[in-house]
C-alpha cells in the first residue's frame, strides 16, 4: 500500500477575553497568514504582539470584531457574551406595560434602547422626556434590578418622584444622602444617588450586584481624573445595562463626551488619542495641545447614531407635543433646620433672627408675616440647587428665562451668571429695560434673562428662549401665565417648557397645589380656558389655621 500524505490543517483561529482585553491567535502556517497579518495591521492599529503570552492583544473594538468575522475566528463563550452586549439589533416597536402612555417619539426612544440591549445614550434636547424614556426601559425590564440612578444632587428628589410615578408601585426606591455610617445599607431595587457621594458608597452598592445604571447629565463625567468619574466608570463595568443621558450636543464638545461613550459602549472608540485627534480639532500651543475644538462632526454624529445615540430636537417632534409643557422640579433646602424652626415657632424664630420688637409687630398679623418670611426662607434654602439646575440648562445650549419675586434673589442670580445674564425688575428704567430684552433676544452669548414676575411678566417678547423657570411663585394663576407667555408668543418656533422650582416640604408646595387647583397652572392649561385671578392668600391662611388646630389636638 502506498501511504497517502495527510493534508496539512492549520490550527483553528481563536479569540478569547481576558479582563479588559481581547487575545487572539492564528497559525503561522495558515495559508492566509500573510493576508491576515496585513489586514490586522491596517484595520486594528491598537493590536500588539505579546511575546510572553505568545498571542496578539488588543482593546475591544468594532474593527477588531469585524476582523474576526471576516476571517472566521472561533470566539470563546465569554467573548461572545461580551460582544452581545454591544451588538446593535433591529429597532422594533415595543409593547409598553398597561398604563404607561408616552409620546410617539418617546416610544421610539425606548425601542431604540431595546435594540441596544439597554446600553444607549439619550441625547434629546431639554424638555423631551429623557427621564421618562429611561424609566420606561427600566419598567420593561424588572429583571434588571437593582438599578442605580446617578444624578446631580439637585435632581435627586425629582428622580424619586418621577420613579414613583412611572415605575411599578412595588419598587423599593432608595434615595441615598450623605456619607455612609456604620449602619448605612443599600437595599433598594431602585437606588438614587448623586455624583458627589457615589465614591463613598461604591463598595456597598457593588456588594448588592446591580444589573443596570442610569447616568443623568453624563457630561459630569468629562474629566477622567475626578473621583466621581472614576466611581461611575468602575460601576459601569459591573452592570449589564447603562443608560446615559444628556441634552448637551456631543458634536459641539466631543472631548467632554469621550468618557460617556466609553461608559455605554467601549468598543466604539477604544483609543482616546485617536478619538481626540480625529474629532477634537487639536491645536498645539505654548502650554500643550488643546483638544477643546471639534472636527469631522458629521462623521462622529453618524457613528454615534448608528451605534448608541438617539437624539431628537424640539423642532423634530413638534407635531407630537402641546404648545406648553409644565413640570415641577422639587429642590432640597440647605437651611432645613432654620425653616422647620420658623414653622414650629414663628414668633420665637422671628425674635431670635430679627429681634423682639419685630416679633411684637408681627404678632398682630402673624399668619400674613409668616407667609412672606417662609417664602423667603424657602427661596434662600433652595437657591444653591436652583443655580445648579439653571447652569445645567445653560450647559445644554439653551437660553432660559428665570422669574423671581424678591430683588435679592435677582441680585444673587445675576452674581452667579454675570456676563451671560441680563435683568429686568421694577428698578430699571425704560431704556435699560429695552436694552435687556434686545440683548437677550439678539446676543447668543446672553443665555439667562432674570426678571421680576410683575415687572418682566408683561409687555415684552422673549422668544429666543423656550425654557422658562419660576424660582419663586406668584399669587395668582393669571400673572404666572402672563409671565410664561413672554416666551410663548408669535415668533416662537419651539414648544415652551415651563419649570416650577419648588422647595420640598415648604409653603411653596402648598402654593403650587393651590395654583394647580384653581387654574391647572402646573398642569396643561388648555387654550381658551378661563383662568381665575383671585389671590390664594385667603385659602393659604385657612389651611394654616387648620394645621394649627390639628397640632394643638396632638
Amino acid at each position: 500500500m502506498i501511504n497517502k500524505p495527510i493534508p496539512f490543517k492549520p490550527a483553528p483561529r481563536k479569540a478569547w477575553l481576558r479582563g479588559d482585553e481581547v487575545r487572539f491567535l492564528w497559525d503561522r502556517k495558515d495559508p492566509k497568514f500573510g493576508e491576515m497579518l496585513q489586514d490586522v495591521k491596517e484595520s486594528c492599529p491598537l493590536r500588539r504582539w505579546n511575546p510572553n503570552l505568545g498571542c496578539w492583544v488588543a482593546a475591544p473594538s468594532r474593527e477588531l470584531f469585524a476582523f474576526f468575522d471576516r476571517w472566521g475566528f472561533q470566539q470563546s463563550d465569554d467573548l461572545v457574551k461580551f460582544l452581545d452586549k454591544f451588538k446593535p439589533k433591529e429597532v422594533k416597536k415595543v409593547n409598553l406595560p398597561k398604563g404607561l402612555k408616552l409620546f410617539k417619539f418617546q416610544e421610539d426612544g425606548v425601542a431604540f434602547g431595546e435594540s441596544r440591549n439597554g446600553r444607549f445614550l439619550i441625547g434629546d434636547s431639554m424638555g423631551l422626556g429623557k427621564t421618562i424614556q429611561s424609566l420606561a426601559w427600566l419598567r420593561l425590564h424588572p429583571e434588571a434590578r437593582p438599578a442605580v440612578i446617578v444624578v446631580p444632587a439637585s435632581l435627586k428628589l425629582n428622580w424619586q418622584r418621577e420613579a414613583q410615578k412611572w415605575l411599578d408601585n412595588k419598587e423599593q426606591i432608595q434615595v441615598i444622602n450623605g456619607r455612609p455610617n456604620g449602619n448605612g445599607g443599600v437595599y433598594g431595587s431602585i437606588i438614587i444617588i448623586n455624583y458627589d457621594i457615589l465614591k463613598d458608597w461604591l463598595s456597598r452598592i457593588m456588594f448588592v450586584k446591580p444589573k443596570a445604571m442610569v447616568v443623568d447629565e453624563v457630561h459630569y463625567c468629562k474629566n477622567v481624573k475626578t473621583l466621581r468619574t472614576k466611581a461611575v466608570m468602575k460601576l459601569a463595568k459591573e452592570v449589564d445595562h447603562v443608560i446615559a443621558m444628556s441634552g448637551t450636543p456631543i458634536v459641539n464638545r466631543p472631548v467632554e463626551f469621550y468618557n460617556a461613550i466609553q461608559l455605554v459602549n467601549p468598543t466604539i472608540f477604544p483609543s482616546w488619542y485617536k478619538f481626540v485627534t480625529r474629532y477634537c480639532n487639536p491645536k498645539v500651543g505654548f502650554f500643550g495641545t488643546d483638544y477643546t475644538g471639534a472636527s469631522h462632526t458629521d462623521e462622529l454624529n453618524k457613528i454615534l447614531t448608528e451605534t448608541i445615540m438617539i437624539r431628537r430636537l424640539k423642532q423634530d417632534v413638534l407635531k407630537d407635543l402641546p404648545a406648553k409643557i409644565r413640570s415641577m422640579v422639587p429642590l432640597e433646602l440647605d437651611n432645613r433646620k432654620e425653616y422647620d424652626e420658623a414653622v414650629d415657632d414663628f414668633l420665637g424664630w422671628l425674635a431670635k433672627t430679627e429681634g423682639v420688637e419685630a416679633a411684637n409687630r408681627a404678632s398682630g398679623a402673624e399668619a400674613l408675616v409668616a407667609v412672606g418670611k417662609l417664602k423667603q426662607l424657602a427661596a434662600k434654602g433652595k437657591l444653591a440647587n436652583a443655580v445648579s439646575w439653571i447652569r445645567d440648562v445653560v450647559d445644554a445650549g439653551e437660553k432660559i428665562i428665570v422669574f423671581a419675586e424678591h430683588h435679592w434673589v435677582v441680585d444673587q442670580l445675576m452674581a452667579e451668571f454675570k456676563d451671560i445674564a441680563v435683568r429686568l425688575t421694577g428698578k430699571e428704567g425704560q431704556e435699560a429695560r429695552q436694552r435687556a430684552v434686545d440683548e437677550f433676544q439678539n446676543n447668543p452669548k446672553v443665555r439667562v434673562f432674570v426678571g421680576n414676575i410683575r415687572a418682566a411678566g408683561v409687555g415684552i417678547t422673549l422668544t429666543s428662549a423656550s425654557v422658562v423657570a419660576f424660582l419663586e411663585l406668584g399669587w395668582t394663576p393669571g400673572e404666572m401665565i402672563q409671565a410664561e407667555d413672554r416666551a410663548h408668543r408669535i415668533g416662537q418656533e419651539n414648544v415652551v417648557n415651563i419649570y416650577y422650582l419648588v422647595g420640598v416640604d415648604t409653603i411653596e408646595e402648598d402654593i403650587a397645589k393651590m395654583l394647580d387647583k384653581k387654574a391647572d397652572v402646573l398642569g396643561q392649561v388648555l387654550d381658551g380656558k378661563k383662568v381665575g385671578e383671585e389671590s390664594i392668600l385667603g385659602e393659604l391662611f385657612k389651611n394654616m389655621r387648620e394645621k394649627e388646630k390639628i397640632n394643638e389636638k396632638i
